[in-house]
């Protein structure tokens, strides 16, 4: 006889893990962040993701308990340093070139830190995926750059604003929603860095340098 909570969490957790390809892995992945984005992640339910991937949501239990797991488990997976490979040779062309790729996924990467915002006070690992997956990889990617430009002598290597760089340009992805109703798109994030983090640093823009973002 089948029991009616054969297709509960705690039931279905217990039995062996389903296989699932990579690529449908991604397919719900992807669904659970994009649910977040527009709905908020209290909204977002397994049973949701379930019927948007068109799969039961006992397949989603047997992989990932609970919500804050598999949305954790989605955080990581997504995980990607967009500032790698930057390196033009010039701390200040380094800094506009993050600026312009921080503009590029802005949009998708701060509504979904917003909609995570209650979600990742409450649970850690939560808050440490979130960390992992968005903030962590550019972050160090950010120190190996000013680390180059320390190395080249265009930045003292005791210059008390290099340890606050990374703030100054989260910050500013973080912070633009609330203060202007706006997103900061590649434009606004590279006269943020020629206005503020350049002369922060003590790098003085170049007269006959133009943005081609203005």
């Amino acid at each position: 006889m089948t029991s009616q909570a054969a297709d509960g969490p705690d039931t279905v957790a217990a039995s062996r893990r389903s296989k699932i390809t990579p690529e449908r892995e991604r397919e719900f992945f992807d669904a659970v962040l994009e649910q977040i984005r527009e709905c908020g992640y209290d909204s977002v339910t397994m049973e949701g993701v379930a019927a948007t991937t068109r799969c039961s949501k006992s397949t989603l239990y047997r992989q990932w308990k609970t919500k804050p797991q598999f949305v954790a488990a989605a955080l990581r997976a997504s995980r990607r340093v967009r500032f790698a490979g930057i390196d033009t040779g010039s701390l200040a062309e380094d800094l506009r070139q993050a600026a312009r790729a921080a503009g590029d996924w802005s949009v998708k990467d701060a509504r979904l830190m917003q909609a995570l915002g209650h979600a990742v006070t409450a649970d850690e690992e939560l808050a440490q995926a979130l960390r992992e997956a968005l903030i962590l990889p550019e972050v160090a990617a950010l120190r190996e750059m000013l680390g180059r430009g320390v190395e080249r002598g265009e930045v003292p290597a005791d210059h008390p604003a290099l340890e606050y760089v990374p703030a100054m340009l989260f910050g500013v992805l973080r912070v633009r929603p609330v203060l202007c109703g706006q997103y900061a798109d590649s434009g606004y994030l590279v006269r943020f860095v020629e206005a503020t983090v350049l002369p922060a640093l003590g790098l003085t823009q170049d007269p006959g340098h133009r943005s081609r973002d203005d």
